[in-house]
């Protein structure tokens, strides 16, 4: 089998239909498969899969897994030699997907791809970044992200001295979309689990470039997001108050500085 899409999923069947039906619609492949891994899953959702989706292969949890355990959840299933992993609140545009795999066949040194990333009003989204570093969580949560010094740090963070016209090696992408191989997805090793919600992504292709593997953004593909950004306040105080998804950003930061405490960056161009 040439390709296995993994979709993950988390109470919203609604939109992972439209994102399913978007596949069927816009990808002309025929040697494929999709794989949804659903976290806490309603009744609904199970309805929905087992009565107008029979063909599709779908793991249901009975609590939340987060992010990451149902990218790997998806993985143990896959028989594709190339592994497209969407989420479920993404539209698949016409040629996207086989953009994004006729990439991967002809370039083997590359480890992940991603698309550019586009809401439903047409607008770009920011989808490939550079490494964090704990003053990027200061900045970005606090007041001091309104002053020149902090707003240059957070500019270099989104790459914003990079036009984001021309295929580029970023330091990572977001989750949302990824296309990666299954034998250098095997060498890598699945995502970790101890980040339920935030940072797998970052995680995930720091450890792509640690075995030498590059991490592309490749703006010729374009696949729609439905993006909330659930864990940003109005100011810090009423984030760490108020927000959950604010405090699991948070959390999932310290985890991940600690994880790579005193370990080089990995380097590329």
């Amino acid at each position: 089998m040439e390709l296995s899409i993994i979709i993950t999923s988390y109470k919203n069947p609604q939109l992972l239909k439209v994102c399913l039906d978007s596949i069927r619609e816009n990808y002309s492949g025929a040697d494929y498969e999709i794989i949804v891994a659903d976290s806490e899953t309603e009744e609904n959702t199970e309805m929905m899969m087992r009565e107008e989706y029979s063909e599709i292969i779908f793991i249901p949890a009975k609590e939340n897994i987060g992010f990451s355990g149902t990218v790997n959840a998806g993985y143990k299933k896959v028989k594709g030699d190339f592994v497209l992993i969407l989420n479920g609140d993404t539209i698949i545009k016409k040629d996207s997907i086989e953009k994004l795999l006729n990439y991967l066949k002809n370039n083997p040194k590359v480890g992940i791809v991603g698309p550019r990333l586009i809401g439903f009003n047409e607008k770009s989204q920011d989808s490939c970044f550079r490494y964090y570093t704990p003053l990027t969580i200061l900045y970005r949560r606090t007041f001091l992200g309104k002053l020149g010094f902090a707003k240059k740090h957070s500019d270099n963070f989104l790459m914003r001295d990079y036009d984001h016209k021309e295929t580029k090696e970023v330091d990572w992408i977001q989750g949302s979309v990824m296309m990666t191989k299954k034998e250098i997805m095997d060498k890598v090793g699945p995502m970790d689990e101890k980040f339920k919600l935030y940072f797998e992504d970052v995680d995930w292709c720091r450890r792509f470039w640690e075995k030498d593997y590059k991490v592309i953004y490749f703006p010729d593909a374009q696949i729609y997001h439905y993006h909330g950004r659930g864990s940003v306040g109005k100011n810090v105080i009423q984030a760490l108050l108020f927000n959950r998804l604010a405090w699991l950003h948070i959390k999932s930061a310290m985890r991940y500085f600690w994880k790579y405490w005193g370990k080089p960056l990995p380097k590329h161009n």
